[in-house]
């Protein structure tokens, strides 16, 4: 009969699976055994492979922590203190927040755009203010509850407040699993003041016609990069990042149907999995993707805002809104004409599902992601209404 391998450290006793491994020499003192023994409590040789990986090393960081501190020594808000007899899991050597981040950027960040990395940052530091930079599974909902506290009384918004309870609430339990501890649950769920969700919902207003159309005017007759950016997103409803991280191979000009495919790229990811589509080209939009393609001496449509490092699409934003504000109504800025898109949408009668197409907005409905979608024939139909409306 083949006998049969377990994984290190691991070995079956009555059908269950169990951990064993010897205690170094150099840390035995700390303990009151040699080896520390624990029953996986499983018969699944996968699960105590997964379970065993985890204590495995969970031990090398409590050892390499036993190494460096004497047995009354304090570890930043953790004092060390191992008993004769104790369970050596019982050390809490949980990172602090800010080690934890550095975890969660470098398993989650590598491929986002700078603004994640900017937005973690941000929540960490907050939260350090209010609480001190503690273990993550040291942190109570009391203190959470005070950063969004401080963040409501700074005046902050409240999308932008959820966001940042999100992001904390996202690395916590990312660096929780990776350790395979339990989540903390003071970042999970914290209630917003209902009364300040409302107060603080502004209606982004939308540019009315006469407005794009004068706005479209001053484009052609500048005829540059930043102006073509602004004419594609004013006859397409594109969100910023969305046009500026384009290529030229984006851009289809010598179809029936002239047309863009807006897809995920290195340098700029999309907002959602509905963002991905196909939006047929006219009026100005058109003509703004003639000219980029045309006169880009680089193989992206906008290289004065993208690369391939990325999108500078807060730094294109606030120059792009200077230029704007003379003639845009009060509170209107760049996204405005996203909602100027839909509402001339609206305005001829297009239907919803096909303005949800258009303009990347999520459909409902599972019958909605069967097939491929409207032939692009279709919804240049609708998209040369809005041109001429």
């Amino acid at each position: 009969m083949r006998s049969v391998i377990h994984p290190a450290f691991v070995y079956a006793k009555r059908g269950i699976f169990y951990f064993g491994r010897r205690i170094p020499k150099d840390v035995q003192r700390f303990y009151g055994s040699p080896k520390v023994v624990l029953s996986l409590r499983t018969k699944s040789v996968r699960k105590a492979e997964r379970q065993a990986r985890r204590i495995a090393a969970k031990l090398e960081e409590q050892w390499d922590l036993l190494r460096l501190v004497h047995l009354e020594d304090r570890v930043g808000n953790n004092r060390v203190e191992v008993l004769a007899g104790q369970s050596p899991l019982l050390v809490d050597t949980t990172p602090p927040l800010t080690k934890a981040a550095v975890t969660y950027l470098a398993g989650k960040g590598s491929h986002r755009p700078k603004t994640f990395r900017q937005a973690v940052d941000r929540a960490v530091r907050n939260m350090v203010e209010v609480g001190g930079d503690l273990s993550i599974s040291s942190y109570t909902r009391s203190q959470v509850n005070s950063l969004r506290d401080k963040l409501q009384s700074s005046g902050l918004a409240t999308a932008s407040i959820r966001r940042q309870l999100s992001t904390l609430s996202a690395l916590v339990n990312y660096v929780s699993k990776e350790l395979g501890l339990d989540p903390n649950p003071a970042f999970s769920g914290v209630i917003i003041n209902e009364v300040d969700v409302d107060a603080d919902i502004q209606k982004r207003p939308s540019v009315p016609l006469d407005v794009i159309n004068a706005v479209q005017q001053r484009c052609y007759q500048m005829d540059d990069e930043a102006r073509w950016a602004i004419a594609l997103v004013s006859d397409t409803g594109l969100r910023l990042s969305e046009a500026l991280g384009l290529v030229k191979d984006d851009v289809i000009l010598d179809d029936p149907v002239p047309h863009m495919v807006v897809r995920s790229h290195p340098w700029r990811r999309l907002k959602t999995s509905a963002s991905a589509r196909k939006v047929p080209l006219v009026g100005a939009a058109l003509w703004a993707a003639q000219r980029a393609s045309a006169l880009s001496p680089s193989p992206f449509l906008f290289p004065r805002y993208c690369s391939p490092e990325g999108c500078k699409g807060n730094s294109a934003s606030g120059t792009l809104n200077k230029w704007l504000k003379p003639m845009m109504p009060e509170g209107c800025v760049i996204h405005s004409f996203r909602h100027s898109f839909r509402d001339r949408l609206r305005a001829v009668q297009c239907p919803k599902d096909i303005t949800d197409r258009l303009g990347g907005w999520s459909v409902s409905g599972v019958g909605e992601s069967y097939g491929e979608g409207y032939p692009i024939e279709v919804l240049n139909q609708w998209m040369k209404r809005l041109a001429t409306f």
